[in-house]
């Protein structure tokens, strides 16, 4: 079932058009990080840069989540990629130029315990150290904040004030447009069906309406990208994951401005959704590794039990619908961000296992020096795929839903 305000209008080709012969980059993926990328690229001068998507941009994961942008992490890492890409949020209109219904509201995690509030006291000294404006906050501040929730139950909650939520699909659509005037092309229902290689290097890419000869491909295909960098015998250790989210169409008495509280210990979270209801989420935890996208409403039974015992109020609310979507999932919840060592040159970003959304003006950044090879403002070493075959360690991230 679609959503009204979820979901921007897609952008699909202006008209049918054949394939170039030949490009300098092939970015493999029209959701966010895609768009992102290709974005940057364009905006670079960075060559022939040509997007394929597989269906329609933000038709994977990319449309389906609820479009939480945060900084509130416990790795530096994803405290700066946050950071960085809340200040392009906020210049989206003028760059690369949309409205993307940016709404700093906060991000408000509720602790039930005396461990989650020293994982997250821990994590605020973190956070602040980098310029993160997050603070620790008693039961009651939360629920002066938010009004659903019940704070006899909690022991604390931390929020930050400068983190909030906007919309996806719209991002993409205004990344893409940006893209498209800046020189990139974009083709949709073009799914990538082989990778050719000759001599340790990338040759060409080969899809149904015909092939590319290139020396450069992006892999930022989501769910998708474990399937995509086979073809190039590159491993990209992700996995498909459902999540669900629902909305309570109007309410009466219209709901509070809230800020989109999550409560950590059962993954519950929820936001406004327009001025009259409510998204509401969860991450089941019977929920088995796939790619099914059908909304299923047997997963409320456990969101009403979460909501029970942190959110009363929204254990009984009127669910008019809902969406699925799909989390690419990596083994350590973390991104993979680098350049296969061989063949040359195939990079890749994705893995983001939930926090795509939020990182990808960052990550187009990233991608976009390590393509021109130049030194990214962050190092992203330590976010290479091959971290998990044994020689590097991977990256521990606390704050994770």
């Amino acid at each position: 079932m679609a959503h009204p305000t979820a979901l921007a209008p897609p952008v699909p080709d202006p008209q049918p058009a054949p394939l170039p012969s030949a490009a300098d980059v092939v970015v493999v993926g029209g959701g966010v990080i895609g768009a992102s990328i290709a974005f940057h690229l364009a905006e670079a001068d960075a060559g022939r840069v040509l997007l394929l998507e597989r269906d329609l941009p933000a038709s994977g994961s990319s449309g389906k989540p609820l479009g939480g942008v945060r900084a509130q992490f416990s790795d530096p890492l994803n405290i700066r990629l946050g950071l960085r890409s809340l200040d392009a949020w906020r210049d989206f209109a003028r760059r690369p130029g949309a409205d993307i219904g940016l709404d700093t509201v906060g991000y408000l995690f509720l602790l039930g315990s005396e461990a989650e509030r020293d994982t997250f006291t821990a994590g605020v000294e973190i956070q602040n150290a980098h310029g993160v404006p997050s603070r620790i906050i008693t039961p009651r501040a939360a629920r002066d904040l938010c009004p659903y929730i019940d704070p006899s139950t909690l022991v604390a909650a931390a929020f930050s004030p400068t983190d909030g939520y906007a919309t996806p699909a719209a991002a993409v659509t205004g990344y893409l447009r940006a893209a498209r005037r800046l020189g990139a092309l974009v083709r949709t229902r073009c799914p990538v069906t082989a990778i050719d290689t000759a001599d340790g290097h990338l040759t060409a890419v080969r899809t149904p309406h015909g092939t590319v000869r290139t020396r450069t491909v992006i892999c930022c295909a989501g769910a998708w990208s474990g399937a995509v960098g086979a073809l190039a015998g590159v491993t990209l250790p992700v996995t498909p994951l459902r999540r669900q989210i629902a909305f309570t169409g109007p309410l009466r008495p219209r709901p509070p401005r809230i800020p989109f509280t999550l409560d950590y210990g059962s993954t519950l979270y929820f936001h406004n959704d327009g001025a009259d209801g409510l998204l509401l989420g969860l991450s089941d935890p019977a929920q088995q590794p796939g790619y099914d996208r059908e909304f299923s409403r047997e997963w409320l039974t456990p969101f009403r039990a979460a909501a029970a015992r942190r959110a009363p109020e929204l254990a009984g609310a009127p669910i008019t619908g809902g969406w699925a979507g799909l989390y690419e999932m990596t083994p350590d919840r973390n991104a993979l961000i680098g350049e296969a060592p061989h063949p040359g040159r195939f990079l890749y970003a994705t893995g983001f296992s939930g926090h795509g959304f939020l990182q990808a003006p960052a990550v187009g950044e990233i991608v976009r020096d390590l393509y021109l090879r130049r030194e990214p403002f962050l190092d992203v070493g330590p976010l290479a795929a091959t971290r998990f075959d044994g020689h590097r360690a991977t990256r521990p991230e606390a704050h994770i839903i």
